[in-house]
């Protein structure tokens, strides 16, 4: 246990230099990065040594996945903060509200509409991020561009939900930094302060546009 405690003081040292360099070097707002430990995949064995560094902010994809794992984690480290960053599906939603402190991926109005239930039912409030396809992507969730803005007023109008930010997935295979920067203009519009984008290729150039939470999961736990 003592190398793998110090390994993952060593990786989340790493990645927390290299965050607040970036966040010196570019300027940009806001004063704090957020660090969201992206642990999908991996078992809790393998995420514990770095909860006793130190890190509490942790990403899932899955509802049924973070079940498994994460119940036992908090019961040992009850301060975590737990984002669902993966597609959340329906029937799934009275699961990952019990589950979640925070959910990124909030992409349809039916799904809107049935976490404020949910929400409403059990009187919990959990923030939320809405997902947008910055890159038009067929095979990616998330509102279109040109949807975002209204998505946001009406997820806030209509259904009462807490929308705090943005989030995003770049397409593969391009330069990040337009996407991130178009994620930035639209959280303006939209009148959000939050931005979750970038991942371990790309986090550096998420801040320089405005990040405000960073996903990291390669680079912190290694190749899944």
């Amino acid at each position: 246990m003592a190398d793998t405690l110090s390994a993952a003081h060593t990786a989340l040292e790493y990645i927390r230099n290299r965050m607040e360099k970036a966040r010196r070097r570019f300027g940009a707002p806001p004063d704090h990065v957020e660090l969201v430990a992206v642990s999908k995949t991996f078992t809790a064995d393998a995420v514990e040594p770095f909860l006793m560094a130190g890190q509490r902010v942790f990403g899932e994809n899955r509802v049924q996945e973070a079940k498994d794992k994460w119940p036992i984690l908090r019961e040992r480290y009850p301060d975590v903060d737990l984002h669902l960053i993966g597609p959340l599906q329906t029937n799934k939603v009275r699961e990952a509200v019990a589950l979640f402190d925070v959910i990124e991926t909030v992409d349809r109005e039916k799904l809107a509409r049935m976490l404020a239930e949910e929400m409403q039912r059990v009187g919990k409030t959990i923030p939320c991020f809405v997902q947008v396809n910055i890159g038009g992507e067929e095979q990616k969730a998330g509102v279109s561009i040109g949807e975002a803005v209204d998505f946001v007023r009406s997820c806030r109008d209509q259904y009462g939900l807490d929308i705090v930010g943005l989030m995003c997935i770049p397409p593969d295979g391009q330069p990040a930094g337009p996407y991130f920067a178009l994620l930035a203009e639209l959280g303006r519009a939209a009148g959000v302060a939050q931005l979750s984008m970038g991942m371990s290729g790309d986090f550096e150039t998420a801040i320089a546009m405005g990040a405000t939470h960073v996903r990291v999961g390669s680079a912190l736990f290694g190749r899944r």
